[in-house]
């Protein structure tokens, strides 16, 4: 194969992979809903019975997969008062242990609870689905169902 025909195809390939890349990443950034409005947000945190901070200083947090803010909880939802990094298909689960690495999520997923999905990548909101309680758990995880990537993770109670 001469070399021009070689350089286009590695050319194309990367164009391709990049573009590719980027779709991922900025095609949930474009279809995202609009936000909680304040005045929404507002009214869950004075209802919240539990609350706890998502940090980019988790073990398995990097450049790509973290959350910051405040998680704000309560019998009607959960409330982030912050941002995560956008990402395609993340769910909001709850787990009687903290934990801050895949591994571990993985290891630990049987004893979780799937809330719902998160769409929005700032100040997102969710109704609790009926039958969970909150005092059962003790920590908040945002996880990427796509990739099996951990996200972040809050702790709104002490271990049990």
């Amino acid at each position: 194969m001469p070399i021009r025909a070689m350089t286009l195809t590695v050319s194309h390939l990367l164009a391709l992979v990049v573009g590719i890349a980027l779709g991922i990443y900025l095609l949930p950034i474009l279809s995202q809903p609009a936000p909680a409005p304040e005045s929404t947000l507002a009214g869950l945190r004075t209802q919240a019975e539990y609350q706890g901070e998502f940090r980019r200083d988790l073990e398995d947090s990097d450049l790509l997969h973290w959350g910051e803010g405040t998680l704000y909880l309560s019998d009607r939802g959960i409330t982030l008062e912050g941002e995560l990094a956008p990402g395609p298909a993340y769910r909001l689960y709850l787990s009687p242990n903290f934990i801050e690495t895949e591994e571990a999520f993985l290891q630990n997923r049987h004893t979780m609870v799937d809330v719902g999905g998160i769409s929005v990548f700032r100040n997102f909101m969710l109704t609790l689905p009926d039958g969970i309680e909150l005092d059962r758990y003790t920590t908040a995880i945002v996880w990427c169902e796509s990739f099996d990537q951990f996200i972040t993770a809050a702790q709104y109670r002490p271990g049990l």
